[in-house]
C-alpha cells in the first residue's frame, strides 16, 4: 500500500511509539465512559450511604431521652418548686453531652490488681518473700509493690512510710477523709474524670494497710449530685519487697504482665519504685505502673491512667523521712475541668471507614488486572509488539494510563467525601492523605502488572481479584485490627503482616479513622505530619513499607514480564546481557549442531534438497536480497501428561527473496502455524536458526518487529475501536505521521473494501467475520513492512471479497516478502510464486504451481459415466488407451482413471470415445489435467504412508 513521502521504512522512535499507544488508550477510554462513570459512582454511593446512616444515627442520638434534662427536686402537688437541670447521674451516658459547670471531686486512687491476679509464689515467682498461693482461694493475696535503689536502708525507710497502719474515716466528711487514706481500685478508667468508675461499679474500693484485721470490710454512703449510693470499702494488705537492682524489678513486673487471656493465672504486681541515687539531700525516683487498665477499645480516646496518686504517695513518704510522720502533702481530690453542653457525636465514617474505604480503594485492583490479562488473553499485547511497539513505551504509557485513572478515581473519592462532610477526610491533613493514596495506588498498579503475568484467562483473574478484595477487607477488619489494638501483641509481627499490601492499606486507613474519630470527640484536629513521630501512630512505618514495596514490586513485575509474558520470553539472566557486547547484526553461520541433518538429506526429494543447498550458499555468501532464511529450523514440543514428544517442525530450510510470496500448504497439524509462531516470536525454535532481513530470530526479535507485519490466524482486535482507529494506531507504530498516515489509512480501507458506507468508523466488535479478516490483512500491510506473515487470510470471506483481497496481496508482494498459509488451492495458485507442501512437520516438496503439477501430476484424469452393464466395456476402452491406467474412483456406473501423459494422445482419446458411443450409451465423459489439489492430496498421502511404514 502506498505511503507517500514518509519515514515508514525507518523504525518509529520511543516517543512516536509512546504517542501511538497513548492516543489509542485515550480513544479506548472514550468508548468506555459509561464503565468509568459506574466505577467512580461506587465510592460516591458508598460515601452517600455513610452520610445517610450518619444522619439517621444523629437523629436517634438527638432524641429527648438522650439529651440533658431537668428533674424536679421538690414538688407541691403538681407544681415543681425546685428544679435541677443538667447532668442526671441516673443516666450516666449523658456525661458526654451535658454541661458540667461544677465537676465532682473524687478521692485520688491507686491502680491495683484485681484479687485473682495479685502476685503469689509460683513457677513465675519462685521467691520466698511472695505470699503462699493459698491466698487466692479466699481472695486475701496482698498488693505487692517492688522497691530498689542504690541505698537500701534509705529505701526501706521511705517505702515503709508509703503504706499506712490505720484507716481514719470522718463521718461528717466521708469523701474528704477518703482522700487522706491510700485508696485503690481495679476498675478501668474512663476518658475523663467527670465520673469515677470505681464509685459506679459493683467492685469494692480498697484501702491499703500494712496489715488487715478481720473486720476490714464496711460500706460508706456516697453522695454524688442527686444520687446516693452505698460503696463497699475493703482492706488490702500492702506488701513491700526489696530487690537488688532495677533489672530484677523489671523482670518480675513483666513476668506478671496481664495479657489478653484473663482466664490464665497471672501474678500481677501493682507498681515498682526505683529510688536510684536518692538520699537525705537528693530525691530522685522512677515509677513503674501498669497501663493495661486504661480503657483503650480502639474506637475512641485512651483512658486516663491513675498515676498522680503514686507520685503523691512516694513524695509524702520522702517528706515524712525528712520532717517526721506528721508531715503530709495533701492530695485532696481529682477533678475534671468544667465543660459546656456538647452534642452527642458518633462519627460512623471514621468508625467504619477502615473497612469500607479499603474496599473502595482495592476496587481499582481488579480493573487494572483484568485489563492487562485481557490484552494477554486476546494476544493484543504481542500483536502490538509484532508491529513494532517496544517494551519501554508499552510500560511507560500503560503504567501512566492506569495511574491517571487511579488518581482521578481517588480524587473523586476524597472530593466526594469532603464535600458531603465526612470527617474521615476533612479532619486529616490532605497532604498526608495525598502521599498515602498516591504511593498505595502505585503499589497496587505494580502488583497488578506482576500478577497479570500469572493469569491467562480474564474470568479467572476477575474472580480471583474480587475474592482477594473482599477477603482482604474482611480479614483486615475482623482479624488484623484486633492485633493492632492489642498493645501486648508484638509490633514486629504487626510489621510482618503489613508487608501484605491489603493490610498496609487497612492500617493506613485505620490510622486516619482513629485520628478523625478522636479529634472529633475531643474537639481537636485529625492527623498532622507531627503526629507521625508518635510511637502509637503507625502511619510512618506504613508509608515506608508501601514505598519500598512499590519500587520492589515494580522491578519484579517488569522482570517477570520480560521472562514470561513478552512474546516467547527472555532468558532469566537477560539483565546481564546488557553488559555484554552485542554482535554485529548480519547473517552468520549458526553455532547449533544439526542433529540428524544427514538423515533428512537422504530421504528428501531433490527439490527440497536443492532448497537446503541454496540456504547453505546464502549463509556462506550473505545476500540482502533474501528477506527470510531458515536453516534447519526445528520445533519439538516436550512430553506432557503421558503424551510423547511432538515434532512440529523437522529441520526446515528455506530461502525467501524480496518480492516473493511463498505459500505453505499442508493438512491440519502439519506444523505450519508452529513455523509461523517461531518466525513472529511467539515461540522459540528447539534448534536451528532463521534470519529476517539479516536479523536472527533467536536474539534480534525486537529489531525484526520494526519491519514486520502479521495477519494472524485469529483476528486480534479491540472490540470497541473502529477499523480506522486500528489502522491509525498501527500506522503510527510504523512511523507514519500527518498526511502520510491519513493517506495510508484511507488507501488501506479502500483496498480491503472497508471505506464506504461508514464501515471504517464502525466498532470492530460489530464487524462480521469476513470484515474482521479484511481489517487484519490491512493491518498487516500498513506502514510498508518488509516481511509479512499471513495465516489463512481469506478464511470466512465471500467470493467477491476474497477476489478483492487477492488483488491487494498481489500488489503488496511487489516489494516485500510474504509467507502465506492457506487451505485454498485456488488462492495458493493465484497468489503464490512458490509453494511448499508441509506434512507432519517436514517440507515434502517446493516449487511454483506449474512445476509441482508437472512433477507430481504427470497424468490425466479420465471420467466416464455409463449404465452399470457397460462398466466392463469402459475398462477395456481405457486399457486400449493406456495399459498402465489406474482406476481411482468407481460408483454406480461412474468411473475415474489416471492416464500417464506420456502414453496417450488427446486425439486418440476423442476417437475412442466417439467409437464407444456407437456401441453403448455414454451419459457423460471428461478428460482433465491434474489440479494443485490432486498434487496436494497425492503428496500428503505419500508422506503419511511413508511415515506409517517407518
Amino acid at each position: 500500500m502506498a505511503n507517500g513521502n514518509n519515514t515508514a521504512n525507518e523504525p518509529a522512535s520511543f516517543w512516536t511509539q509512546a504517542n501511538a499507544l497513548l492516543r489509542k488508550n485515550l480513544t479506548f477510554q472514550k468508548r468506555n465512559v459509561k464503565t468509568n462513570v459506574r466505577l467512580i459512582m461506587f465510592p460516591f454511593v458508598l460515601c452517600l450511604l455513610l452520610l445517610l446512616l450518619q444522619k439517621l444515627i444523629d437523629n436517634q442520638l438527638d432524641k429527648a431521652e438522650n439529651r440533658c434534662g431537668c428533674i424536679c427536686k421538690r414538688t407541691e402537688g403538681d407544681t415543681c418548686l425546685e428544679q435541677v437541670c443538667g447532668i442526671q447521674y441516673s443516666d450516666l451516658d449523658q456525661v458526654a453531652t451535658c454541661p458540667i459547670p461544677n465537676p465532682p471531686e473524687w478521692p485520688p486512687l491507686l491502680q491495683l490488681p484485681a484479687p485473682q491476679y495479685r502476685a503469689a509464689r509460683s513457677d513465675f515467682f519462685p521467691f520466698s518473700d511472695f505470699p503462699n498461693p493459698s491466698c487466692r482461694r479466699n481472695g486475701s493475696c496482698p498488693v505487692t509493690m517492688l522497691f530498689t535503689g542504690t541505698n537500701q536502708s534509705f529505701g526501706e525507710i521511705v517505702s515503709g512510710n508509703m503504706v499506712p497502719t490505720t484507716l481514719n474515716i470522718n463521718n461528717s466528711d466521708i469523701m474528704g477523709s477518703l482522700a487522706a487514706n491510700v485508696l485503690g481500685s481495679d476498675t478501668e478508667t474512663e476518658y475523663s474524670n467527670f465520673l469515677e468508675p470505681a464509685f459506679f461499679s459493683d467492685l469494692p474500693i480498697y484501702y491499703l494497710q500494712s496489715q488487715c484485721t478481720q473486720n476490714s470490710t464496711f460500706s460508706i454512703p456516697v453522695q454524688i449530685s442527686t444520687i446516693s449510693t452505698q460503696q463497699e470499702v475493703r482492706c488490702a494488705q500492702g506488701l513491700r519487697l526489696w530487690r537488688n537492682s532495677s533489672s530484677e524489678v523489671n523482670n518480675e513486673l513483666y513476668k506478671g504482665y496481664r495479657r489478653s487471656n484473663p482466664e490464665r493465672q497471672i501474678d500481677e504486681i501493682a507498681a515498682g519504685y526505683d529510688f536510684l541515687n536518692s538520699n537525705g539531700n537528693r530525691f530522685n525516683v522512677s515509677i513503674w505502673y501498669n497501663s493495661t487498665y486504661k480503657n483503650n477499645t480502639g474506637f475512641g480516646p485512651i483512658g486516663l491512667a491513675r498515676i498522680p496518686r503514686s507520685v503523691n504517695l512516694v513524695s509524702n513518704a520522702y517528706l515524712q523521712f525528712l520532717l517526721g510522720t506528721g508531715t503530709k502533702m495533701l492530695f485532696e481530690f481529682v477533678k475534671e475541668m468544667p465543660k459546656p453542653e456538647t452534642p452527642l457525636k458518633f462519627d460512623l465514617a471514621s468508625l467504619l471507614g477502615g473497612l469500607f474505604f479499603t474496599w473502595v480503594i482495592l476496587q481499582l485492583f481488579p480493573v487494572v488486572l483484568t485489563s492487562l490479562v485481557y490484552e494477554k488473553q486476546q494476544k493484543l499485547r504481542i500483536m502490538m509488539k509484532m508491529h513494532g511497539l517496544g517494551d519501554g513505551p508499552y510500560w511507560m504509557i500503560s503504567y501512566g494510563y492506569f495511574l491517571a485513572l487511579s488518581v482521578v478515581y481517588m480524587l473523586c473519592f476524597v472530593i466526594f467525601g469532603s464535600v458531603i462532610g465526612l470527617k474521615f477526610f476533612t479532619m486529616n491533613d490532605y497532604s498526608i492523605q495525598f502521599v498515602f493514596y498516591f504511593i498505595y495506588i502505585n503499589l497496587q498498579i505494580s502488583l497488578a502488572f506482576l500478577l497479570a503475568s500469572m493469569f491467562s484467562n480474564v474470568k479467572t483473574a476477575t474472580v480471583t481479584a474480587y475474592l482477594g478484595v473482599f477477603g482482604t477487607g474482611l480479614l483486615a477488619g475482623f482479624l488484623f485490627r484486633f492485633f493492632v489494638q492489642d498493645t501486648s501483641f508484638p509490633k514486629g509481627w504487626i510489621i510482618v503482616m503489613e508487608l501484605f499490601p491489603g493490610f498496609a492499606l487497612y492500617r493506613g486507613l485505620y490510622e486516619f479513622s482513629q485520628s478523625s474519630f478522636i479529634g472529633d470527640a475531643l474537639g481537636t484536629h485529625g492527623m498532622r505530619w507531627g503526629d507521625l513521630s508518635d510511637s502509637t501512630n503507625g502511619m510512618k512505618e506504613i508509608l515506608i513499607i508501601i514505598f519500598v514495596e512499590w519500587l520492589l514490586v515494580l522491578f519484579f513485575a517488569y522482570y517477570v514480564d520480560q521472562v514470561l509474558s513478552s512474546g516467547r520470553g527472555k532468558s532469566p539472566l537477560f539483565i546481564l546481557k546488557g553488559f555484554q557486547k552485542k554482535p554485529h547484526s548480519s547473517f552468520r553461520k549458526p553455532s547449533i549442531q544439526r542433529q540428524g541433518s544427514k538423515v533428512f538429506v537422504q530421504i528428501e526429494k531433490s527439490d527440497v534438497n536443492q532448497e537446503r543447498e541454496k540456504v547453505e550458499q546464502v549463509l556462506l555468501e550473505p545476500n540482502i536480497s533474501h528477506a527470510i532464511v531458515c536453516d534447519n529450523l526445528r520445533k519439538v514440543y516436550p512430553e506432557r501428561d503421558g503424551n510423547p514428544e511432538k515434532f512440529a517442525v523437522r529441520g526446515l530450510s528455506l530461502a525467501l527473496p524480496q518480492g516473493e510470496c511463498f505459500g505453505m500448504l499442508g493438512p491440519n497439524g502439519a506444523g505450519k502455524t508452529s513455523f509461523i509462531n517461531m518466525m513472529i516470536g511467539l515461540s522459540k525454535p528447539t534448534s536451528g536458526s532463521a534470519f529476517v532481513q539479516g536479523l536472527d530470530i533467536r536474539t534480534d526479535m525486537d529489531g525484526i518487529y520494526t519491519s514486520m507485519g502479521v495477519c494472524p490466524q485469529h483476528d486480534l482486535l479491540w472490540e470497541t475501536l473502529t477499523g480506522r482507529e486500528h489502522l491509525i494506531f498501527y500506522g503510527r507504530l510504523k512511523n507514519l505521521k500527518g498526511s502520510a498516515l491519513t493517506q495510508a489509512v484511507e488507501e488501506s480501507l479502500k483496498s480491503v473494501n472497508l471505506f464506504h458506507g461508514g464501515v471504517a468508523d464502525k466498532q470492530a466488535g460489530k464487524y462480521s467475520g469476513g470484515m474482521k479478516r479484511r481489517l487484519s490483512v490491512a493491518i498487516s500491510l500498513i506502514g510498508d513492512p518488509r516481511v509479512v506473515y499471513m495465516d489463512e487470510p481469506s478464511t470466512g470471506l465471500d467470493p467477491a471479497s476474497r477476489n478483492n483481497l487477492w488483488n491487494v496481496v498481489k500488489r503488496a508482494k511487489q516489494d516485500r516478502a510474504i509467507i502465506l498459509t492457506t487451505h485454498s488451492m485456488e488462492e495458493a495458485e493465484v497468489l503464490c510464486d512458490r509453494l511448499g507442501i508441509f506434512v507432519d512437520g517436514s517440507l515434502q516438496c517446493i516449487g511454483n504451481p506449474k512445476e509441482l503439477k508437472a512433477r507430481y501430476g504427470g497424468t490425466y484424469v479420465f471420467t466416464m459415466t455409463t449404465s452399470m452393464d457397460h462398466e466392463k466395456d469402459v475398462e477395456n476402452l481405457v486399457q486400449q488407451l493406456s495399459p498402465n491406467a489406474n482406476k481411482i474412483y468407481h460408483i454406480s456406473g461412474t468411473q475415474k482413471f489416471e492416464l500417464p501423459k506420456d502414453e496417450i494422445r488427446m486425439a486418440n482419446v476423442f476417437r475412442a470415445v466417439e467409437t464407444a458411443k456407437r456401441n453403448f450409451t455414454v451419459s457423460a465423459w471428461g478428460l482433465a489435467d491434474t489440479t494443485l489439489e490432486d498434487v496436494f492430496i497425492k503428496v500428503a498421502r505419500g508422506a503419511q504412508a511413508f511415515d506409517t511404514l517407518s
